[in-house]
């Protein structure tokens, strides 16, 4: 539970004093008056309003985990469809806010807890899989710690990773959710297909670098095709340490971009 108490020369601008340090609405906290503001006279008797400040719990239900799960698979089917027909239009990408719902995910589900939720993980993707017509899934798993990481194998490899990993990271937002579910502590999922992930970390270090050269041959901005926050990182990171270019991000989720740029 956040909690704060603030002080401040009237009521009204010690609540709103909290709420700025706190980043809430006032709709999002509970206020408890501690002392009210008094002006005194003359400068004499002046008294400082006091206020506490208390972050309301969110409470999260069951309807509310199965309708976060309903609109991943949502995505995992819109991205099927698309790597299917071959289209060349993108798929919108909603993802999930996980944190606004897995400690209350693990809070509810603690008395049923299973042995296991990792095998319960497994025979999630396996069923996933198998209505996508994916029929030879392998799994293996390794552990450490709160990590969990899931390696698929599969003839349909492509399938399941989909159009820029698409379709593999909302399987990775389903079976985080399943996984903390009937878990006894919070486990974070990685998923991946045959090395996808450090295939795509290569690729996108060598783009970061042929689009610097780039930008300093043309003398201009460079654009990149809108990215997830990690993979935007990852090209950051490549380039950190060069002092003829700097990079930034614009725009907005899920269209958010990376723009590499010369020192002027």
């Amino acid at each position: 539970m956040k909690q704060l108490t603030q002080i401040g020369a009237t009521t009204h601008e010690a609540i709103s004093l909290a709420l700025q340090k706190l980043g809430k609405t006032r709709e999002q906290v509970d206020v408890e008056v501690l002392q009210e503001g008094k002006k005194g006279f003359l400068g004499f008797g002046t008294r400082a309003a006091e206020v506490r400040v208390t972050v309301k719990e969110v409470q999260v239900t069951q309807v509310d985990v199965d309708r976060q799960q309903e609109k991943a698979t949502d995505i995992v089917e819109a991205a099927v469809v698309e790597d299917i027909d071959n289209e060349s239009s993108q798929v919108s990408e909603q993802p999930i806010d996980i944190e606004a719902v897995q400690e209350n995910v693990l809070e509810e589900n603690k008395e049923d807890a299973t042995e296991d939720p990792i095998e319960e993980a497994k025979a999630y993707l396996i069923s996933i899989a198998t209505n996508m017509d994916i029929q030879d899934l392998k799994i293996e798993t390794t552990r450490e710690g709160k990590y969990v990481l899931f390696q698929l194998e599969s003839e349909k490899a492509a399938l399941l990773i989909g159009k820029r990993g698409q379709t593999l990271n909302s399987l990775q937002q389903l079976t985080q959710l399943v996984l903390n579910k009937s878990a006894k502590q919070f486990l974070l999922v990685k998923i991946d297909v045959e090395n996808y992930r450090e295939r795509r970390q290569v690729a996108l270090e060598q783009l970061a670098d042929r689009m610097a050269d780039k930008a300093l041959r043309l003398n201009q901005r460079m654009e990149l095709e809108p990215m997830q926050s990690y993979e935007r990182k990852i090209i950051h990171n490549q380039l950190a340490n060069r002092l003829d270019i700097e990079t930034y991000s614009e725009g907005t989720e899920p269209n958010r971009y990376l723009v590499i740029e010369p020192v002027r």
